[in-house]
């Protein structure tokens, strides 16, 4: 199949995505930095088809996000996401960088910023992921954000997720987001998750319960002209979730080595990542495939009833 470009913007569409912005079909965003930098292949390309196929079965359409040899994807042909998922040299790209990726001609993964910017260019109101970034330990040393935080202060796409990654300092991460004017809602539940595990210890700022709500929610945001997007904080299910005071250890000695290797920067997560996954034998990357799935099929309910 042959992608379709865009002529009044820098995007060029898979045959499947362009096909559902034809028919007015609800599309869900997914980023790529967790098939290129989250997990090893085949593994991440399993991981890629399925969470797109629950996409699909929820009756939306998903459209992967990456930029490959110097051309913003919105969508990618099951080749593409192959030698996406087995690149060794993609860059893992930002707000800062998107562009530079673009610019001269190299491959890279989205992370949650990017992809909503790509998602917003493309008119794609919801985004599923992992876990979103935020304040790191620390950061009132190493001033180490992210820039996912401003993202969802800016743009305009709702982003579905398992909390923020349980490697990070979740109340600052919280604070920031409500200084920022972002709203963070959990579904179905009082308490914000943390990536792993149902609940992090600290009390969620909304909650809503179908996915009609947070679509209502969203409607309502855009009428009265509230700029940004809006965090969707989704549990990990129960019978995948590692709980947190478990989690805890395994996280401190991943912080542990970080700090002795002088991990910094980008690096950081993806070290943190690979250390726990050894440290839990496997598990941790079990219950992240899960709550991927979970994301995704939360997320296409929300698109559907944002086209109801």
């Amino acid at each position: 199949m042959n992608a379709s470009a865009d002529p009044t913007l820098p995007i060029v569409y898979s045959e499947e995505v362009a096909a559902a912005r034809r028919a007015g079909r609800p599309l869900v965003a997914l980023e790529s930095t967790i098939i290129t930098h989250g997990m090893p292949y085949p593994g991440n390309l399993d991981m890629a088809r399925s969470v797109e196929t629950i996409i699909r079965q929820a009756g939306a359409v998903p459209a992967t996000i990456a930029v490959i040899h110097g051309i913003l994807h919105v969508g990618l042909e099951d080749s593409e996401l192959q030698d996406l998922a087995q690149a060794r040299d993609a860059l893992k790209l930002s707000r800062a960088d998107l562009a530079f990726a673009v610019a001269l001609g190299r491959t890279g993964a989205t992370t949650v910023a990017a992809t909503m910017i790509a998602a917003s260019l493309a008119g794609i109101d919801v985004f599923a992921t992992g876990g979103i970034g935020g304040v790191h330990r620390g950061a009132e040393e190493s001033f180490d954000i992210s820039a996912d935080l401003e993202e969802l202060a800016k743009t305009p796409v709702i982003v579905v997720c398992a909390g923020a990654k349980a490697i990070l300092d979740i109340p600052k991460t919280l604070e920031v987001l409500e200084t920022r004017g972002v709203p963070v809602v959990t579904y179905g539940s009082d308490d914000f998750p943390a990536f792993w595990s149902r609940a992090s210890g600290y009390p969620s700022p909304l909650r809503l319960d179908a996915p009609q709500q947070v679509a209502a929610f969203q409607a309502a945001r855009t009428a009265l002209g509230i700029e940004g997007g809006m965090l969707v904080a989704n549990p990990v299910p129960y019978a995948d979730e590692i709980p947190r005071e478990e989690m805890e250890t395994f996280i401190q000695a991943a912080l542990t080595a970080a700090d002795e290797q002088a991990v910094s920067a980008k690096a950081v997560t993806p070290f943190l990542l690979d250390h726990i996954f050894h440290q839990t034998s496997g598990r941790s990357l079990k219950t992240n495939i899960a709550l991927v799935e979970n994301n995704a099929r939360l997320a296409a309910e929300i698109a559907l009833a944002m086209k109801a």
